[in-house]
């Protein structure tokens, strides 16, 4: 026997509400649990320089190479044809001075943008090796204390 028959049976739905606010507590839960840490793959220590400056500064070759694509041996700008003309390029900027060959040859500071492409760089530092010069360093900008 059915008593129901002018009833219609209604659907059963599920409330989301308190739901939601399990998800809310356990998220905030873990939130306040996990410990940020960075990890990296190498632990290394650097080491520190307390050495006094130089007395003899080393003959310098400064070359720059900025977003765009253009370089510059001592605040002289060059086109870059080839390695090898960047590598001549680098010999007649080290000509003028004294002991630029063998033990005394020059430190290539190469000053790229940060924007600058990484095979512009690469050009630079096989220009230098091929010019024989394998003293090199970049510059860098110092962010300052923290």
């Amino acid at each position: 026997m059915d008593f129901r028959r002018g009833k219609r049976r209604e659907d059963p739905e599920i409330n989301l509400i308190p739901f939601i606010d399990v998800l809310l507590v356990v998220l905030i839960f873990l939130m306040v649990t996990t410990t940020y840490s960075k990890f990296t793959e190498l632990q290394i220590t650097l080491p520190t320089a307390d050495a006094e400056k130089a007395l003899e500064r080393p003959f310098e070759i400064n070359v720059t190479v900025d977003a765009k694509g253009n370089y510059t041996i001592n605040n002289v700008p060059v086109s870059f044809n080839s390695v090898a003309g960047l590598a001549d390029d680098m010999k007649n900027a080290a000509k003028g001075q004294p002991n630029a060959t063998g033990a005394n040859s020059p430190v290539v500071i190469v000053n790229a943008d940060q924007f600058a492409m990484h095979q512009m760089v690469i050009n630079v530092l096989e220009a230098a090796r091929v010019a024989g010069y394998d003293k090199l360093t970049f510059a860098a900008q110092t962010a300052g204390k923290k």
